[in-house]
Protein backbone atom coordinates (compact mmCIF):
# COMPACT_ATOMS: atom_id res chain seq x y z
CA UNK A 1 0.00 0.00 0.00
CA UNK A 2 1.50 3.70 -0.62
CA UNK A 3 1.88 6.00 1.83
CA UNK A 4 -1.19 7.57 3.19
CA UNK A 5 -0.19 11.20 2.82
CA UNK A 6 1.60 10.70 -0.56
CA UNK A 7 -1.79 9.93 -2.26
CA UNK A 8 -3.61 13.21 -1.09
CA UNK A 9 -3.87 15.51 -3.47
CA UNK A 10 -2.14 19.06 -2.54
CA UNK A 11 -5.77 20.38 -1.77
CA UNK A 12 -6.11 17.89 0.21
CA UNK A 13 -3.26 18.14 2.10
CA UNK A 14 -4.20 21.96 2.69
CA UNK A 15 -7.20 20.81 3.92
CA UNK A 16 -6.00 18.52 6.39
CA UNK A 17 -3.71 20.62 7.69
CA UNK A 18 -6.22 23.68 8.16
CA UNK A 19 -8.64 21.00 10.25
CA UNK A 20 -5.24 20.18 12.31
CA UNK A 21 -4.86 23.37 13.00
CA UNK A 22 -8.99 24.06 14.39
CA UNK A 23 -8.20 20.80 16.08
CA UNK A 24 -5.74 22.10 18.28
CA UNK A 25 -7.76 25.61 18.64
CA UNK A 26 -10.58 23.39 20.20
CA UNK A 27 -8.23 21.62 22.16
CA UNK A 28 -6.69 24.76 24.11
CA UNK A 29 -10.41 26.14 24.58
CA UNK A 30 -11.06 21.97 25.95
CA UNK A 31 -8.31 22.76 28.54
CA UNK A 32 -9.34 26.32 29.56
CA UNK A 33 -13.58 26.66 29.40
CA UNK A 34 -15.38 25.08 31.91
CA UNK A 35 -17.44 25.49 34.55
CA UNK A 36 -14.38 26.88 36.03
CA UNK A 37 -12.91 28.95 33.10
CA UNK A 38 -9.01 29.21 33.02
CA UNK A 39 -7.04 31.92 31.06
CA UNK A 40 -5.94 30.44 27.94
CA UNK A 41 -2.24 31.89 28.78
CA UNK A 42 -2.27 29.61 31.74
CA UNK A 43 -3.95 26.39 29.90
CA UNK A 44 -1.27 26.86 27.98
CA UNK A 45 1.39 27.49 30.87
CA UNK A 46 0.12 24.53 32.59
CA UNK A 47 1.82 22.43 30.32
CA UNK A 48 5.13 23.59 29.51
CA UNK A 49 5.31 25.03 32.56
CA UNK A 50 3.58 23.67 35.51
CA UNK A 51 2.99 25.45 38.77
CA UNK A 52 1.89 22.60 41.98
CA UNK A 53 0.74 25.57 43.96
CA UNK A 54 -1.78 26.78 40.71
CA UNK A 55 -5.14 25.79 41.08
CA UNK A 56 -5.91 26.00 37.71
CA UNK A 57 -2.92 24.18 36.18
CA UNK A 58 -4.32 21.51 38.41
CA UNK A 59 -7.45 21.69 37.18
CA UNK A 60 -6.23 21.52 33.57
CA UNK A 61 -3.80 19.06 33.97
CA UNK A 62 -5.14 16.55 36.53
CA UNK A 63 -9.11 16.96 34.93
CA UNK A 64 -9.34 18.35 31.35
CA UNK A 65 -5.96 16.70 30.23
CA UNK A 66 -7.17 13.12 30.56
CA UNK A 67 -11.02 14.33 29.45
CA UNK A 68 -9.28 15.79 26.15
CA UNK A 69 -7.19 13.16 25.03
CA UNK A 70 -10.09 10.85 25.83
CA UNK A 71 -12.03 13.07 23.74
CA UNK A 72 -9.81 12.97 21.08
CA UNK A 73 -9.28 9.33 20.94
CA UNK A 74 -12.85 8.37 21.17
CA UNK A 75 -13.92 10.80 18.39
CA UNK A 76 -11.48 9.29 16.12
CA UNK A 77 -12.56 6.25 16.35
CA UNK A 78 -16.32 7.02 16.18
CA UNK A 79 -15.16 9.05 12.72
CA UNK A 80 -13.13 6.12 11.10
CA UNK A 81 -15.41 3.25 12.23
CA UNK A 82 -18.18 5.61 10.36
CA UNK A 83 -16.51 5.95 7.17
CA UNK A 84 -15.54 2.38 7.38
CA UNK A 85 -19.20 1.58 7.50
CA UNK A 86 -20.38 3.51 5.03
CA UNK A 87 -18.07 2.73 2.45
CA UNK A 88 -18.30 -1.01 3.35
CA UNK A 89 -22.10 -1.16 2.88
CA UNK A 90 -22.50 1.50 0.55
CA UNK A 91 -24.73 3.31 2.27
CA UNK A 92 -24.24 6.72 3.16
CA UNK A 93 -27.10 6.58 6.17
CA UNK A 94 -24.99 3.71 7.72
CA UNK A 95 -22.64 4.65 11.30
CA UNK A 96 -22.56 2.08 14.48
CA UNK A 97 -25.45 1.96 15.15
CA UNK A 98 -27.44 0.69 11.58
CA UNK A 99 -25.13 -2.30 11.66
CA UNK A 100 -26.42 -3.56 15.63
CA UNK A 101 -22.56 -2.95 16.97
CA UNK A 102 -23.98 0.04 19.86
CA UNK A 103 -26.48 -2.26 20.55
CA UNK A 104 -24.24 -5.34 20.86
CA UNK A 105 -22.05 -3.36 22.97
CA UNK A 106 -25.34 -1.78 25.13
CA UNK A 107 -25.67 -5.35 25.71
CA UNK A 108 -22.83 -6.76 26.91
CA UNK A 109 -22.60 -3.63 29.73
CA UNK A 110 -26.23 -4.98 30.73
CA UNK A 111 -25.10 -8.31 31.02
CA UNK A 112 -22.08 -7.21 32.91
CA UNK A 113 -24.12 -5.32 35.19
CA UNK A 114 -27.17 -7.74 35.55
CA UNK A 115 -25.38 -11.05 35.58
CA UNK A 116 -21.94 -10.56 36.81
CA UNK A 117 -22.78 -7.63 39.19
CA UNK A 118 -19.84 -5.42 37.67
CA UNK A 119 -20.08 -1.41 38.49
CA UNK A 120 -16.98 -0.07 36.54
CA UNK A 121 -16.27 1.14 33.25
CA UNK A 122 -13.11 -0.69 33.68
CA UNK A 123 -15.23 -4.29 34.16
CA UNK A 124 -17.26 -3.02 31.52
CA UNK A 125 -14.59 -2.69 28.70
CA UNK A 126 -14.24 -6.68 27.72
CA UNK A 127 -18.30 -7.38 27.88
CA UNK A 128 -18.79 -3.95 25.32
CA UNK A 129 -16.07 -5.47 23.24
CA UNK A 130 -17.34 -8.80 23.20
CA UNK A 131 -20.80 -7.59 22.88
CA UNK A 132 -20.46 -5.43 19.76
CA UNK A 133 -18.15 -8.36 18.03
CA UNK A 134 -20.93 -10.45 18.61
CA UNK A 135 -23.66 -8.53 17.12
CA UNK A 136 -21.07 -7.93 14.34
CA UNK A 137 -20.59 -11.88 13.59
CA UNK A 138 -24.47 -12.28 13.44
CA UNK A 139 -25.12 -9.13 11.13
CA UNK A 140 -22.74 -10.56 8.74
CA UNK A 141 -23.70 -14.29 8.60
CA UNK A 142 -27.71 -12.91 8.49
CA UNK A 143 -26.63 -10.71 5.97
CA UNK A 144 -24.14 -12.78 3.68
CA UNK A 145 -26.99 -14.74 1.96
CA UNK A 146 -24.96 -17.73 1.16
CA UNK A 147 -21.78 -16.71 -0.04
CA UNK A 148 -22.57 -12.64 -0.87
CA UNK A 149 -23.59 -9.93 1.72
CA UNK A 150 -24.74 -7.18 -0.48
CA UNK A 151 -24.94 -3.45 0.99
CA UNK A 152 -28.96 -4.01 1.69
CA UNK A 153 -28.95 -7.28 3.38
CA UNK A 154 -26.10 -6.47 5.79
CA UNK A 155 -28.39 -2.85 6.70
CA UNK A 156 -31.43 -5.08 6.89
CA UNK A 157 -29.71 -7.60 9.06
CA UNK A 158 -28.28 -4.49 11.43
CA UNK A 159 -31.37 -2.82 11.90
CA UNK A 160 -33.11 -6.32 12.86
CA UNK A 161 -30.30 -7.30 14.95
CA UNK A 162 -30.40 -4.09 16.16
CA UNK A 163 -34.03 -4.15 17.18
CA UNK A 164 -33.77 -7.46 18.42
CA UNK A 165 -30.73 -6.24 21.12
CA UNK A 166 -32.49 -2.99 21.84
CA UNK A 167 -35.42 -5.17 23.34
CA UNK A 168 -33.44 -7.59 25.40
CA UNK A 169 -31.68 -4.83 26.92
CA UNK A 170 -35.04 -2.59 27.64
CA UNK A 171 -36.25 -5.88 29.64
CA UNK A 172 -33.93 -6.65 31.41
CA UNK A 173 -33.23 -2.45 32.52
CA UNK A 174 -37.04 -2.90 32.99
CA UNK A 175 -36.80 -5.78 35.32
CA UNK A 176 -34.38 -4.65 37.55
CA UNK A 177 -33.68 -0.69 39.01
CA UNK A 178 -29.84 -1.42 39.76
CA UNK A 179 -29.25 -2.48 36.60
CA UNK A 180 -31.33 0.83 34.98
CA UNK A 181 -29.57 3.37 37.82
CA UNK A 182 -26.22 2.55 36.35
CA UNK A 183 -26.73 1.97 33.12
CA UNK A 184 -28.58 4.85 32.60
CA UNK A 185 -24.98 7.19 32.91
CA UNK A 186 -23.33 4.70 31.16
CA UNK A 187 -25.61 4.77 27.77
CA UNK A 188 -26.19 9.06 27.78
CA UNK A 189 -22.10 9.17 26.37
CA UNK A 190 -19.39 11.15 28.36
CA UNK A 191 -15.77 11.76 28.21
CA UNK A 192 -15.40 11.69 32.21
CA UNK A 193 -15.40 9.49 34.93
CA UNK A 194 -12.28 7.79 35.15
CA UNK A 195 -12.25 6.75 31.22
CA UNK A 196 -8.70 7.48 30.96
CA UNK A 197 -7.52 3.80 32.71
CA UNK A 198 -9.85 2.40 30.00
CA UNK A 199 -8.39 4.04 27.44
CA UNK A 200 -5.10 2.72 28.75
CA UNK A 201 -7.12 -0.66 28.84
CA UNK A 202 -8.06 -0.77 24.93
CA UNK A 203 -5.18 1.43 23.34
CA UNK A 204 -3.92 -1.62 21.56
CA UNK A 205 -7.24 -2.44 20.21
CA UNK A 206 -7.84 1.17 19.35
CA UNK A 207 -4.53 1.36 17.47
CA UNK A 208 -4.78 -2.25 15.35
CA UNK A 209 -8.35 -0.73 14.28
CA UNK A 210 -6.99 2.28 13.41
CA UNK A 211 -4.37 0.64 11.22
CA UNK A 212 -6.42 -2.26 9.75
CA UNK A 213 -8.95 0.69 8.96
CA UNK A 214 -6.28 3.05 6.43
CA UNK A 215 -5.08 -0.12 5.20
CA UNK A 216 -8.73 -0.99 3.67
CA UNK A 217 -8.48 2.80 2.24
CA UNK A 218 -8.21 1.27 -2.36
CA UNK A 219 -10.54 -1.35 -1.09
CA UNK A 220 -12.88 0.52 -0.15
CA UNK A 221 -12.70 2.55 -2.64
CA UNK A 222 -13.63 -0.33 -5.33
CA UNK A 223 -16.07 -2.02 -3.32
CA UNK A 224 -17.62 1.58 -4.41
CA UNK A 225 -17.62 0.77 -8.01
CA UNK A 226 -19.89 -2.65 -7.33
CA UNK A 227 -18.71 -6.15 -6.58
CA UNK A 228 -18.07 -7.18 -9.60
CA UNK A 229 -15.87 -4.62 -10.60
CA UNK A 230 -14.21 -4.88 -7.37
CA UNK A 231 -13.73 -8.42 -8.08
CA UNK A 232 -12.54 -8.04 -11.50
CA UNK A 233 -10.01 -5.76 -9.58
CA UNK A 234 -8.53 -8.27 -8.05
CA UNK A 235 -10.43 -7.81 -4.55
CA UNK A 236 -11.55 -10.53 -2.44
CA UNK A 237 -14.89 -8.69 -1.52
CA UNK A 238 -15.99 -11.21 0.89
CA UNK A 239 -11.98 -11.20 2.99
CA UNK A 240 -12.67 -7.52 2.73
CA UNK A 241 -16.00 -6.91 4.64
CA UNK A 242 -15.10 -9.33 7.29
CA UNK A 243 -11.67 -7.16 7.76
CA UNK A 244 -13.91 -3.89 7.29
CA UNK A 245 -15.95 -5.07 9.81
CA UNK A 246 -13.06 -6.47 12.53
CA UNK A 247 -11.82 -2.71 12.16
CA UNK A 248 -15.11 -1.16 12.86
CA UNK A 249 -15.73 -3.19 15.91
CA UNK A 250 -12.24 -2.78 17.52
CA UNK A 251 -13.02 0.86 16.71
CA UNK A 252 -16.35 1.27 18.02
CA UNK A 253 -15.80 -1.26 20.96
CA UNK A 254 -13.22 0.88 22.24
CA UNK A 255 -15.02 3.95 21.83
CA UNK A 256 -17.85 2.52 23.68
CA UNK A 257 -16.06 0.90 26.28
CA UNK A 258 -14.56 4.51 27.38
CA UNK A 259 -17.59 6.90 27.01
CA UNK A 260 -20.63 5.16 26.21
CA UNK A 261 -22.30 4.98 22.85
CA UNK A 262 -22.09 8.25 21.22
CA UNK A 263 -24.42 8.91 18.12
CA UNK A 264 -24.01 11.05 14.97
CA UNK A 265 -20.34 11.55 15.05
CA UNK A 266 -19.68 8.91 12.71
CA UNK A 267 -22.59 9.17 10.92
CA UNK A 268 -21.96 13.14 9.90
CA UNK A 269 -18.18 13.45 9.82
CA UNK A 270 -18.04 11.21 6.79
CA UNK A 271 -20.18 13.19 5.00
CA UNK A 272 -18.49 16.59 5.74
CA UNK A 273 -14.84 15.23 4.99
CA UNK A 274 -16.67 13.55 1.36
CA UNK A 275 -18.03 17.61 0.43
CA UNK A 276 -14.61 19.27 1.61
CA UNK A 277 -12.33 16.43 -0.45
CA UNK A 278 -13.98 14.17 -2.27
CA UNK A 279 -14.76 10.47 -2.14
CA UNK A 280 -11.83 8.81 -2.19
CA UNK A 281 -11.44 6.75 0.96
CA UNK A 282 -7.74 7.37 0.73
CA UNK A 283 -8.64 11.04 2.05
CA UNK A 284 -11.74 10.30 3.91
CA UNK A 285 -10.48 7.79 6.39
CA UNK A 286 -7.47 10.53 7.57
CA UNK A 287 -9.84 13.15 7.17
CA UNK A 288 -12.05 11.21 9.60
CA UNK A 289 -9.48 10.91 12.25
CA UNK A 290 -8.90 14.35 12.70
CA UNK A 291 -12.95 16.12 11.87
CA UNK A 292 -14.25 13.82 13.98
CA UNK A 293 -12.42 15.00 17.34
CA UNK A 294 -12.97 18.31 16.16
CA UNK A 295 -16.41 17.66 16.34
CA UNK A 296 -16.85 15.71 19.87
CA UNK A 297 -14.19 17.97 21.37
CA UNK A 298 -16.05 21.21 20.68
CA UNK A 299 -19.48 19.65 21.83
CA UNK A 300 -17.90 18.81 24.75
CA UNK A 301 -17.15 22.06 25.40
CA UNK A 302 -20.39 23.66 24.46
CA UNK A 303 -21.69 21.14 26.67
CA UNK A 304 -19.40 22.73 29.54
CA UNK A 305 -20.27 26.01 28.57
CA UNK A 306 -24.56 26.51 27.64
CA UNK A 307 -25.64 25.83 31.34
CA UNK A 308 -22.89 26.81 33.87
CA UNK A 309 -21.95 25.53 36.34
CA UNK A 310 -23.60 22.53 35.25
CA UNK A 311 -23.00 20.69 32.38
CA UNK A 312 -24.74 18.96 29.39
CA UNK A 313 -22.97 15.32 28.36
CA UNK A 314 -21.36 14.72 25.32
CA UNK A 315 -23.44 12.08 23.72
CA UNK A 316 -26.86 14.67 24.06
CA UNK A 317 -24.63 18.06 22.66
CA UNK A 318 -23.39 15.36 19.55
CA UNK A 319 -27.17 14.59 19.13
CA UNK A 320 -28.55 18.54 19.36
CA UNK A 321 -25.86 19.30 16.98
CA UNK A 322 -25.84 16.07 14.87
CA UNK A 323 -29.77 15.65 13.89
CA UNK A 324 -30.46 19.16 12.12
CA UNK A 325 -27.32 19.24 10.79
CA UNK A 326 -27.23 15.36 9.17
CA UNK A 327 -30.94 16.51 8.32
CA UNK A 328 -29.39 19.47 6.16
CA UNK A 329 -26.84 17.08 4.42
CA UNK A 330 -29.19 14.41 3.61
CA UNK A 331 -31.28 17.11 2.11
CA UNK A 332 -28.83 17.78 -0.36
CA UNK A 333 -29.35 15.53 -3.18
CA UNK A 334 -25.79 15.23 -4.20
CA UNK A 335 -24.34 14.04 -1.10
CA UNK A 336 -27.11 11.59 -0.87
CA UNK A 337 -25.88 10.16 -4.14
CA UNK A 338 -21.78 10.34 -3.64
Amino acid sequence: MAPVFSVLTRRQLGLLLGAVVLLAVVVLCSLAFGARSVPVTEAWRSLVDPDPTSSDHLVVRDLRVPRTIVGLAVGGALGLAGTVMQGLTRNPLADPGVLGVNAGAAVGVVVAINVFGIGSALGWMGFAMAGAAGASLVVHLLGARGRHASPATLALAGAAVAAMLTAVTTAILLLDQRTLDQFRFWVVGSLTGGEDRVLAAVSPFLVAGVVLALLLGPTLNALGLGDDVAVSLGHRIEVARALGLLAVVLLVGSAVSIAGPIGFVGLVVPHVARSLGGPDHRWLLPASIVLAPLLLVGADVVGRLVVRPGELQVGIVTALLGAPFFVALVRRRRLVES
